[in-house]
This record gives C-alpha cells, sequence and structure tokens, in this order.
C-alpha cells in the first residue's frame, strides 16, 4: 500500500518494509529471498522473531544502518558486510536524513515474556507528514497516551499493532489501543506465523471499524 509517497508492505509476523528514498526494514522474519537490500534496519528486541540473523542476513549490504537495543548486539556482529549499529533505548530520538525516528517503550503488564526492564523497544518514524508507529511486543502501556495527539497534527498517523495475544495485546485489546492512539489508520501485525490468525485480523477490522477507526489488512509481501 502506499500513504503519500511511502510504501508500506507487511512481510509476514512483526515483519514491514517502508520506502520512499530509504529502504526501511523492521523486525525481518521468514522473508523471501530479494534484491531489496536494506539502507535502515530497525529491530524492537532480541527474540529470534524479531531479530533473525538469517533474515538480516539476506537484506543486509555494506553501509546499512541497523537500529537495535543493547540485547541484539551479539547477533548483529557477526556480519561480513561493513554495518553502522547503533544502540538505542527508550526516549532517544535519531534523524536519519530525511526520517526522523523516536524510541518508545514496549512491554507486557502482565506477562513475563516481555519485561519493562529489557528495555525493548517499538519505534515512531517521521518522514514528511506521515508517522508510523510500529509498537513492538507489547501490551497496553501508559506510553501510549503520548502518542494520542498525533491524529489532531493534520499527519497521517499508521500504527502497526500486534494482535496474536499471548506475548502480545490479542484483538480486544489492540483496538482498546487503537482507540488509545487514534492513528489513521490501523495495521494489525504478530498473527498467522508463531501465534494468532487470519480471523484475528479480520476481527480486529471489524472492531476497529465499529469504534470509527479506520484499520485494514495488509498481504503478506
Amino acid at each position: 500500500m502506499h500513504i503519500k509517497d511511502i510504501e508500506i508492505k507487511w512481510l509476514g509476523h512483526s515483519g514491514f518494509l517502508i520506502k520512499n528514498s530509504k529502504t526501511i526494514y523492521i523486525d525481518p522474519y521468514n522473508i523471501k529471498e530479494t534484491d531489496e537490500k536494506a539502507d535502515i534496519i530497525l529491530l524492537t528486541h532480541s527474540h529470534y522473531d524479531h531479530c533473525s540473523f538469517a533474515d538480516i542476513e539476506k537484506i543486509v549490504q555494506e553501509g546499512t544502518k541497523i537500529i537495535i537495543p543493547a540485547d541484539c548486539q551479539s547477533k548483529i556482529t557477526r556480519f561480513e558486510e561493513s554495518i553502522e549499529m547503533e544502540i538505542v533505548e527508550s526516549g532517544r530520538e535519531l534523524s536519519l536524513g530525511n526520517m526522523k525516528l523516536a524510541v518508545l517503550p514496549a512491554y507486557n503488564i502482565d506477562k513475563h515474556f516481555h519485561s519493562k526492564d529489557e528495555g525493548w523497544v517499538g519505534y515512531l518514524i517521521k518522514i514528511g507528514n506521515v508517522l508510523i508507529y510500529h509498537a513492538g511486543d507489547t501490551d497496553i502501556i501508559p506510553e501510549m497516551q503520548k502518542l494520542t495527539g498525533y491524529r489532531q497534527s493534520g499527519k497521517e498517523f499508521v500504527a502497526l499493532l500486534p494482535i496474536g495475544g499471548r506475548f502480545t495485546m490479542d484483538v480486544e485489546e489492540a483496538v482498546e489501543a487503537a482507540k488509545i492512539i487514534k492513528p489513521t489508520l490501523a495495521i494489525p501485525m504478530h498473527y498467522a506465523s508463531i501465534i494468532g490468525t487470519k480471523s484475528d485480523a479480520e476481527e480486529f477490522v471489524e472492531l476497529c471499524k465499529k469504534e470509527g477507526i479506520n484499520a485494514l489488512i495488509l498481504e503478506k509481501s
């Protein structure tokens, strides 16, 4: 799909490809072999389905910038290519050419899989008048309240929200998160691979629309 001059592709699970003047990957996992090499790779945390050496190896090239929380470092240092690695934590903001990046927290409230103490993250990508929030593996967290104002800013605001349950928000919780965030478009992720189904994504879209929230399922690329 395209939003203004930005292309967004869902690669399955929590993986996305975002393209404008740069080729940006987020959490690639079980992706196809591709000629679209990465200028920038964003990783949310070190779990194998988000920080996958085998998948990053398919897209890395000389000079790729890989942005990671600290515990991904041991995997990322294994590449033969000369990459640029940046370790980040919640609260950081970076400027990457025409893209600005805010690093946000991602964690579980009442589950042990993604402890707040781990320092794992989501990302808010800002390119022109388009904002893309990749929530990472998270529950509904208080920090989401800070995202509320973007709907009123006149920008296109896309929220990529996990719906699979168990490790993250389930469908109903993701809808509640969307009600807090108020994106112009909500897109479900973290399903149809390890946990969650296409019917979960369909339910998410249906419930969002009942709440007056625009939502869309992206077909896997």
